[in-house]
């Protein structure tokens, strides 16, 4: 049985990128773990870059596209950051998510909990789910608050 020739530190940087994308920090995190000592990592990611290979404003674009739907823009922000993503682009994401936050958390809410808060243990826990996916106070507050008034509108009807 033929042994398979070890792979290259770009060969393998190729492959990640071609299931997904990633994050300069991110990959290059991932190929330290197959590095020699002659492998410059630094000088692979700023190659992929200037080819257009790399890009994390196109990864922050991506997580933000996949993430809207279930969580709040702080959890999206935290998980870019921790991804090793660039403060600017960090910001330009919560911006972008901040348009539409509370018809998303209306959502998410929604999904999660058919009726309103009726005790305030209730609110609590809706407000700690909504809490662990990113959202606000603020946010937070308006939806519980909205659900609640428009129950109470309805039961007077």
């Amino acid at each position: 049985m033929r042994q398979q020739p070890e792979k290259s530190l770009r060969q393998r940087a190729l492959e990640y990128l071609s299931k997904r994308e990633y994050s300069a920090t991110e990959l290059a995190q991932k190929l330290k773990a197959y590095a020699s000592e002659e492998d410059d990592i630094p000088a692979l990611i700023a190659d992929f870059k200037t080819r257009g290979w790399l890009s994390d404003a196109r990864y922050t674009e991506q997580i933000v596209h996949a993430r809207q739907a279930k969580f709040g823009a702080a959890r999206v922000a935290n998980e870019l950051r921790e991804k090793g993503v660039d403060d600017a682009l960090v910001a330009e994401a919560v911006a972008v998510l901040q348009v539409n936050e509370v018809e998303r958390a209306s959502e998410v809410w929604r999904k999660k909990f058919k009726a309103s808060p009726t005790t305030r243990e209730d609110w609590a826990k809706q407000a700690r789910f909504l809490q662990s996916r990113g959202f606000t106070f603020d946010v937070i507050k308006k939806i519980l608050n909205r659900h609640a008034e428009d129950d109470s509108a309805e039961d007077y009807s």
